[in-house]
């Protein structure tokens, strides 16, 4: 172990827990401790799980890479625990992984402060399906508080709107009606106080749904993503500003689409995304000179 690997003390890599991406974090967090483990970290796999505090207290822990994706583990509840038991941690806080994981209220302020995203509507029940109807088909209509594109579906007409909210209701008691975005879709990652090359993303399915991001081959992943350099550094300005205003810090990543029109939209943030290899994050570090276990040293480092 290197001196500067031995100043992180004992690492635990939460990974895991009870959420529906709890298989993406598993895999997540096994790339992130091997990558630890190379650099000569003294790091531990955690399964959020299993007792989580009772293995932090007898761990002997001295710090916490989160790599928990969705709920329990992405909203500020886990960064909450942590903060309670003393344990620095990597990334955001508690407010602003509450607000990245809660799409419409993330929403809510962009608007508020000008920034451009979607228009949108809550669904609580079947009587505000004529406020969604109202935004104008086609439309996403996805969980409030899931990851991973779990439980969305595009609506191009009222006849299956209903099931659309139905389906999204299975996984989350908030559900959110947005107006589709006929464009280009692009990821920024964020890193410190950087947002790193745009990726572009392509897929023959209807969107990047979860088969998209982690099991099918077919989708096409553009790096760097096509634009002048202008426009690059105008969307990566936007991406970074996104994140800023929520809150967010150290790592994390903004997706946003730009319509026929070239205006961009943004959609949403993710304070833990995924860092199997289908993940976006990594791969956007490699385009900017910085290989997965430098990625993940610096993300440590930050915590």
């Amino acid at each position: 172990m290197t001196d500067n690997a031995a100043g992180f003390g004992r690492t635990a890599v939460l990974m895991g827990g009870t959420s529906a991406e709890r298989e993406v974090s598993l895999n997540s967090g096994n790339a992130v401790l091997k990558g630890l483990l190379r650099r000569g970290v003294d790091a531990h796999p955690v399964d959020a799980r299993d007792g989580l505090i009772d293995q932090l207290q007898q761990g002997g822990f001295d710090r916490v890479f989160i790599i928990l994706h969705g709920r329990g583990g992405e909203d500020g509840v886990v960064q909450a625990t942590l903060q309670s038991l003393g344990l620095p941690y990597t990334g955001s806080g508690v407010a602003a992984s509450s607000l990245g994981m809660d799409k419409y209220r993330c929403k809510l302020l962009w608007t508020a402060l000008g920034l451009p995203t979607p228009p949108f509507v809550m669904i609580k029940d079947k009587m505000d399906l004529a406020a969604a109807e109202a935004l104008g088909f086609p439309l996403m209509i996805k969980p409030v508080h899931e990851g991973s594109s779990i439980g969305m579906t595009r609506v191009d007409d009222a006849r299956i709107l209903a099931e659309a909210w139905e389906e999204a209701a299975r996984y989350d008691s908030e559900v959110m009606a947005e107006r589709w975005v006929t464009g280009s879709e692009y990821t920024a990652s964020v890193l410190g106080d950087r947002a790193l090359p745009l990726i572009r993303l392509e897929t023959p399915r209807t969107f990047y749904d979860y088969d998209a991001k982690y099991r099918e081959d077919s989708t096409r992943y553009h790096c760097p993503a096509g634009l002048t350099d202008e426009r690059e550094q105008a969307l990566r300005n936007l991406a970074l500003k996104a994140f800023r205003t929520i809150g967010a810090t150290g790592w994390g990543r903004v997706d946003l689409l730009v319509d026929e029109a070239g205006q961009p939209w943004l959609i949403e943030v993710n304070t833990v995304p995924g860092m199997t290899d289908h993940s976006l994050v990594p791969m956007a570090a490699k385009a900017a000179g910085i290989d997965f276990d430098e990625l993940v040293w610096r993300i440590l480092e930050m915590g």
